[in-house]
């Protein structure tokens, strides 16, 4: 029974895992993405409104990056617990797992 349960907790500690990276990545060219609309807003012009909220919407994703990243560690770091488990060692989980443990970098 524990194997099932371990075979499940390594399950979702993966998709946690992949989750979260596509999530720091996305975050992360939110902000270079929105930093260059903000640039181009300035020199075209703008109403200073729009300048102003823009730049709080950028704000608010940089903000998500260092939290995003600290979940990501977090989540990394269960991830690696239950790899340190070998008994799973031939199941597919387990090597899903792992490919997606050496795939992140924190």
């Amino acid at each position: 029974m524990a194997a099932v349960d371990n075979k499940r907790q390594l399950k979702i500690k993966t998709g946690v895992v992949k989750r979260l990276s596509k999530e720091l990545v996305m975050y992360e060219k939110e902000v270079t993405d929105g930093e260059a609309k903000l640039v181009q807003m300035k020199e075209s012009g703008q109403d200073a409104y729009d300048i102003k909220k823009y730049t709080e919407v950028v704000a608010e994703s940089k903000a998500m990056v260092p939290d995003c990243r600290n979940r990501l560690k977090k989540a990394v770091q269960d991830l690696d617990i239950l790899l340190e488990d070998t008994s799973l060692s031939e199941a597919e989980e387990y090597k899903a797992a792992q490919e997606i443990r050496e795939a992140v970098t924190v």
